[in-house]
């Protein structure tokens, strides 16, 4: 029962993607591209979930980055001493986000070798061959799950101004889709790493099958050749190598520390909303509201009714705080669900669709690009109504085939 719900659900996210399109017509017109970008979706899922080659892959990604948070945790301990635990555990600021320092470090060196322009370039084609957008949407796509949602438009500020508005929509929703590579060993530490990849993977294709219909448009090959053949500035090509790593040591303790104030100041206002409704409501929590509210969508990926509210809490709390606030709870609760169902929430947390990141979205466009940033501010919720469906969709295709 749990997989024809699965197959329903999936039909059911994509119609949620078709009622709110920009052009209902155009948007039919695609039906045969989002059908192959589906397809390419189960694919990719089969190989990397029921596959010897994508086990062992997801298995070297998964120890390259315990040996990554190993190093990571000797510049810790160095720094802080016997503060890195409390009692007999790690501490969460200490092992969980800060080795990003080190990995944005690692990202820092391949960036300036140039390395990762050619990762992007090549998997940005791939990408573009198979979703039928230009190759600026895909450039873009591979680089926000490299560099970040933010970071991502400072590589694109020279064309900035010329990308027309359903062009900027798609960079916003696959900026929104993806999640930082930096950032994946905190995730690796919270949640199964099979699931960590293959969300990844999945979002990098799914929001075009999204876009394609809540945004869809057709770009020539001339309009994509001219916004490539500006020069685009490269703010590191003329550091030299301490001068980059020192930047990306900066960024990356930047954003560590980001990412435990919003974890402080949304727990905390949790939990206040969590008293306040459970004094109002005779014990009934803000998220056992959400677990309620989201029960119905958690159901339609495949996940049994009886579990339904219990996954519906951890997809509430993502979107209204963020994926790590989701992902620690779902850490500490993890008992609680099944196999099947720890499956699908684990990919459904794996993105950055939430309420927070509309603002940063906005504002990091708005500080390169005043115009642009107004497009982003413009179809704030409908981003992140999109960004959602990518991760139904990809929490949806893995429930199937788990």
């Amino acid at each position: 029962m749990q997989y024809v719900m699965g197959i329903v659900g999936l039909v059911a996210f994509l119609l949620l993607a078709w009622l709110p399109s920009m052009d209902h017509r155009a948007a039919g017109k695609k039906l045969i591209r989002v059908a192959l970008l589906i397809a390419v979706q189960f694919v990719l899922a089969f190989l990397m979930l029921k596959t010897g080659v994508g086990t062992a892959l997801i298995k070297a990604i998964r120890d390259g980055f315990a040996h990554i948070l190993g190093y990571a945790a000797q510049g810790t301990q160095f720094v802080f001493g016997d503060l890195t635990k409390v009692g007999t555990m790690p501490a969460f600021f200490f092992s969980v986000l800060m080795p990003i320092v080190f990995v944005s470090v690692l990202i820092g060196i391949l960036q300036h070798i140039r390395v990762l322009p050619l990762i992007i370039k090549y998997l940005g084609l791939a990408l573009s061959w198979v979703n039928g957008f230009g190759k600026v949407e895909s450039f873009n796509a591979v680089a926000s799950l490299i560099l970040g949602q933010s970071e991502v438009f400072i590589s694109l500020r020279s064309m900035l101004e010329r990308i027309p508005p359903q062009r900027m929509y798609t960079l916003a929703a696959s900026a929104m889709s993806t999640v930082s590579a930096a950032i994946l060993g905190a995730y690796m530490q919270l949640i199964d790493a099979r699931y960590v990849v293959a969300a990844v993977v999945l979002n990098l294709v799914g929001v075009f099958a999204v876009t394609s219909l809540v945004n869809p448009y057709t770009v020539t090959a001339e309009e994509d050749a001219e916004l490539l053949a500006e020069p685009r500035d490269d703010e590191h090509r003329s550091q030299s190598f301490f001068e980059m790593l020192t930047d990306y040591i900066l960024v990356g303790f930047r954003v560590a520390f980001t990412v435990a104030a919003m974890l402080i100041g949304f727990i905390a206002l949790l939990a206040m909303v969590n008293g306040i409704f459970a004094a109002l409501f005779h014990g009934t929590t803000f998220q056992d509201v959400m677990g309620h509210v989201f029960s119905p969508l958690a159901f339609l990926t495949g996940i049994p009714w009886h579990e339904a509210a219990d996954a519906g809490t951890f997809m509430g709390t993502k979107l209204v705080s963020n994926e790590m606030v989701a992902m620690t709870q779902l850490h500490e609760n993890k008992h609680g669900l099944s196999p099947h169902s720890m499956a699908i929430v684990s990919t459904y947390l794996v993105s950055f669709a939430n309420f927070s990141s509309i603002a940063i979205l906005i504002g990091a466009v708005r500080s390169i690009n005043k115009k642009q940033g107004l497009v982003v501010a413009q179809h704030g919720l409908r981003l992140l109504y999109s960004a959602t469906l990518v991760s139904f969709i990809s929490a949806t295709i893995v429930g199937l085939l788990s």
